[in-house]
């Protein structure tokens, strides 16, 4: 596929690391000159430095004969138009912006299409990151929780903890435990390694497991790997941005909600947005208003501003106040992996979010979801099976029978509002979600290739 990535930052980056060797022609278009060459010198693309949303730019980029355009500039306005030149000039198949202003947001079903902005998929980081943390919120506990087919299955990763049930016995007694409810683990991570998980395999205290399950068993999945926590009621927020606000405003319902700002007039307009969020003016690393508002009471401190170092330190001095559980939001990829662990329960990266939801249209075949795990070594993905037994090389199949790539496997399969634990007797149907986890993403392409039907497909 020839793709070009309009930004050099963080996130386009990233994602030409994840896709670059992948049978990918890339290039990146960028006004950074020197931003370019660094990445040049790493990775086998093509570079253009100027406007991507200039026609001459994009042409030089490779633009005539483009199946793919991602534009993941800093500038909502830039990243538009350049979808706008593209559709206009070259006529590119698929067109991918960032946008990150709530005020197009709110919008995006009058403004994103041909007719108007032609911008087939918005990336939407705050959202994205809003999202990911209510689900956090949601499991105590979870260090991961990834959603497929629409909500009704997840994998979820957790610590295991001294104390719980299956800590110290093989994975095949978890049906023992809870005979009812069927699960599947997809990998366990035991000192950063991966190990891929057998029946006989003995879970150990601090291994990281991932587990799938009906997005309705989780919690009692979880009970088994660790002491279930109590559920988040008392929460504090800090920074009122659009991740902030908008946490909150899906929090404030059922949960005590409290959110410091430092700016005075986006205080005032959030206590005018936000019904039953406290809103509180100030600097979260004040020891004395963490004291004045009862810091050792909090379930979840978040910390979601723009600055890095602010965030960490705001949090690690909650935690010593006695809040029970820190989140920070980390821009710097390479602090995340560094600072989570401690005083820091979760760090969260919006490159990493941004990222996978990207990866999810860039992939071949029919990819509709696309998670980025484990600093981007390993991926899950949900892929739906099309075709017959004639044109499918999965339908109809057991999956044992399924020529899979190593370190691959498949969790779990969602059929209609069923979800389905995989098991080697399994047969694939026609228009099933199958979920794989992949241990080393280089073997995406084979798993594109597995679920891709023959050209006799209709």
């Amino acid at each position: 596929m020839k793709i070009i990535i309009l930004g050099v930052g963080q996130v386009g980056g990233t994602l030409a690391e994840n896709l670059v060797g992948e049978r990918n022609d890339i290039t990146i278009v960028d006004t950074n000159a020197d931003l370019l060459d660094d990445l040049q010198d790493k990775y086998d693309l093509r570079v253009v430095a100027g406007n991507g949303a200039h026609p001459d730019v994009l042409r030089r980029a490779g633009a005539d004969d483009a199946d793919l355009l991602i534009a993941v500039t800093s500038s909502d306005e830039t990243n538009m138009i350049a979808c706008q030149v593209a559709y206009s000039i070259f006529n590119t198949p698929k067109k991918i912006a960032r946008i990150r202003s709530e005020e197009y947001i709110r919008y995006k079903d009058q403004l994103f299409h041909n007719q108007d902005a032609p911008v087939d998929n918005i990336i939407s980081p705050e959202q994205l990151v809003t999202n990911y943390i209510k689900r956090l919120i949601d499991y105590p506990g979870a260090l991961q929780v990834m959603e497929f087919a629409g909500g009704r299955a997840s994998l979820v990763a957790v610590k295991a903890y001294y104390g719980g049930k299956l800590v110290g016995h093989a994975i095949s007694t978890l049906r023992e435990h809870i005979p009812n409810i069927d699960t599947r683990v997809a990998a366990i991570y035991r000192q950063g390694k991966p190990i891929r998980p057998t029946g006989t395999t003995v879970i150990e205290a601090d291994d990281e497991i991932f587990f799938i399950a009906d997005t309705r068993h989780i919690s009692t999945v979880m009970q088994e790997l660790q002491k279930l926590e109590d559920k988040y009621r008392r929460i504090m927020i800090v920074g009122g941005g659009n991740i902030g606000a908008g946490l909150a405003k899906q929090l404030e319902s059922d949960h005590r909600v409290k959110l410091i700002e430092r700016s005075e007039a986006r205080a005032e307009e959030l206590s005018q947005r936000l019904e039953h969020t406290l809103i509180f003016r100030g600097d979260a690393s004040d020891q004395k208003l963490l004291e004045e508002e009862h810091v050792e009471d909090i379930d979840v401190f978040i910390a979601v501003t723009n600055d890095d170092e602010a965030n960490i330190m705001s949090a690690m001095l909650a935690k010593r106040m006695g809040a029970r559980k820190t989140m920070v939001l980390i821009q710097r990829s390479a602090y995340v992996d560094l600072v989570q662990g401690g005083e820091i329960d979760i760090a969260i990266s919006p490159q990493r979010a941004t990222v996978s939801a990207l990866l999810t249209h860039v992939r071949r075949g029919d990819i509709v979801n696309v998670y980025s795990l484990r600093k981007g070594a390993a991926e899950a993905i949900e892929a739906i099976a099309h075709g017959d037994q004639d044109t499918s090389k999965v339908v109809g199949k057991a999956i044992k029978d399924i020529k899979l790539p190593p370190g691959t496997t498949i969790g779990a399969i969602v059929r209609g509002n069923e979800v389905l634990m995989a098991h080697s007797e399994t047969i694939i149907h026609s228009d099933d979600h199958v979920i794989l986890f992949l241990l080393d993403k280089k073997y995406i392409d084979q798993v594109e290739r597995v679920f891709q039907p023959s050209a006799m497909f209709f």
